[in-house]
């Protein structure tokens, strides 16, 4: 559209915010006629300070909207804006919602109804990310996507976790495409774009990731979810600050508690204290979101040579990783004609066993 310039212009700006663009565009209604504003008009919009008027007129004299937008499209960056249909629906309805997201992978391969965030220390200990991976390992080969930051830690943890487990995946970042923080997440961010997920930000290629955009950003990565995991978390933290924008946004809280004498624990036992939910097993997700998932993958064909007890027990680990007694249950199988079909089926590499007690398809 021609008026997409505009919203590139926007975006190029650096010392103006979102709220200022939401608050002056739901004046006008127009973008070209935000980006034209005279002096006068922007005094009778209420809410907006001077500093913010005079910031905003100084910068846009030395941004030309139509080079901002051949720029952006040269790096083969994809853009999002309100007026874009792809622009995803549990945005729209936060407080403050980005006006922009430059994005390079594809965030229509992520279904945005079935969107889990996941939060937490940068300094996580062995444990928590250990708990965690084994949880979201429960979620394998589902329409799940798996939100976070990117960065070290638990978000480092989520991202490779859905990876792992063929979820896609989104990452939310603090700064642009040119400046990836942390560094030693090159590889992870190449990975998501490359055909997993998205990576988006509010920002301009070239601007640096500093410490006051992320906890800018957690208001995208909870609003862009349907529930919210806090892994682990210090009281004073940007997973913390997530969890306050996750209630504001009438999101799910979940926690995942750990060692109480582990000091990143005692934000979750905060916020399990005042209503999260307690997870502790991949069942207790879907039980607060009230999801019932199906696997994405279903059996191959080159498993038709199956008997018709094997195919039983392959469908039931599709959906959920099972213990012996589960699938026993679930397919009415005499236990110890389970355990030669499993023990076989594992031998053929059809199925693996995880933990010491539950079964999951190899896909």
């Amino acid at each position: 559209m021609e008026n997409d310039k505009y919203w590139y212009a926007f975006a190029k700006l650096t010392k103006t915010s979102s709220a200022f663009v939401n608050r002056v565009y739901n004046y006008f209604g127009s973008i070209e006629l935000c980006w034209h504003a005279k002096t006068y008009d922007l005094w009778k919009i209420e809410g907006l300070q001077k500093s913010q008027i005079e910031g905003f007129l100084e910068e846009r004299k030395n941004i030309n909207p139509e080079e901002c937008k051949e720029y952006i499209q040269k790096r083969g960056i994809d853009f999002i804006h309100p007026e874009d249909e792809r622009y995803p629906r549990l945005l729209r309805h936060i407080d403050n919602p980005p006006t922009g997201l430059f994005m390079l992978g594809d965030i229509s391969l992520c279904n945005l109804e079935r969107t889990l965030a996941v939060v937490g220390s940068r300094r996580a200990s062995e444990n928590a990310k250990k708990t965690l991976k084994n949880i979201l390992s429960g979620l394998i080969n589902t329409d799940v996507c798996i939100i976070s930051g990117m960065a070290e830690g638990i978000d480092t943890v989520a991202h490779k976790s859905a990876l792992e487990n063929n979820l896609k995946t989104i990452a939310v970042i603090g700064g642009g495409f040119d400046r990836i923080y942390p560094k030693s997440n090159v590889e992870l961010f190449n990975k998501i774009i490359n055909g997993n997920g998205a990576v988006l930000t509010e920002y301009w290629p070239d601007v640096d990731a500093i410490s006051w955009h992320f906890p800018v950003r957690n208001r995208i990565v909870s609003g862009l979810s349907k529930g919210v995991l806090v892994a682990e978390a210090a009281i004073k933290s940007g997973a913390m600050i997530t969890a306050k924008l996750a209630l504001e946004q009438g999101r799910e809280l979940m926690c995942m508690p750990g060692l109480i004498s582990n000091p990143n624990t005692e934000g979750i036992y905060s916020l399990i204290k005042t209503g999260a939910s307690v997870i502790t097993k991949t069942q207790d997700i879907l039980d607060s979101l009230n999801w019932q998932i199906q696997s994405t993958t279903s059996i191959k064909p080159e498993n038709d040579n199956l008997t018709e007890e094997e195919k039983l027990i392959l469908d039931c680990i599709s959906k959920d990783e099972l213990t012996l007694d589960e699938i026993a249950m679930k397919t009415n199988i005499n236990l110890s004609d389970l355990m030669v079909l499993i023990t076989q089926m594992e031998l053929n590499g059809k199925i693996s066993q995880i933990n010491g007690e539950k079964y999951m398809l190899n896909t």
